[in-house]
């Protein structure tokens, strides 16, 4: 097995209007998977710095970093990945979730904002998203398969 890496990525929890704003996994239209918006992390740079960058890359929005929520893991063997994704809740500090916007990296093409119903008919990850969107805390989310 080739030796893997563990890569670290940050992720934001924004609820507007009770709804959470999910962004597409993956570039075009080759999976329906949805997760929170975030990237991976820059050396010689904050977690919460990483964020406000990523999140404003993939959704033109900027926000401000609260607390953490959630430590997620995910992996494929068969490729040598394993990601650490924390996740932290945001508050939108400036743009519109429904304007017009293009992603600089060219892989978020969809913003979709879900209610905690809606989530049901979503395909999305990590698993706990709902629990920790709309719960309180902090939650770990151990080692999941990667899934496209």
């Amino acid at each position: 097995m080739p030796r893997t890496t563990i890569r670290l990525a940050v992720r934001g929890l924004l609820l507007i209007e009770d709804r959470l704003l999910l962004v597409n996994a993956y570039a075009g239209d080759r999976s329906d998977l949805l997760c929170a918006p975030g990237g991976g992390v820059e050396p010689h740079s904050s977690l919460a710095d990483n964020l406000v960058r990523e999140f404003h890359e993939e959704t033109g929005l900027t926000v401000s970093v609260g607390a953490p929520c959630l430590v997620n893991e995910f992996h494929e063997p068969s490729r040598a990945l394993h990601q650490v994704d924390i996740y932290f809740r945001v508050a939108l500090v400036a743009g519109d979730p429904q304007a017009p916007w293009q992603d600089p990296e060219g892989i978020v093409n969809r913003r979709v904002l879900a209610s905690r119903e809606e989530m049901t008919r979503l395909r999305y990850k990590p698993d706990a998203l709902p629990e920790v969107a709309w719960g309180s805390g902090t939650l770990y989310d151990p080692l999941e398969r990667l899934v496209r």
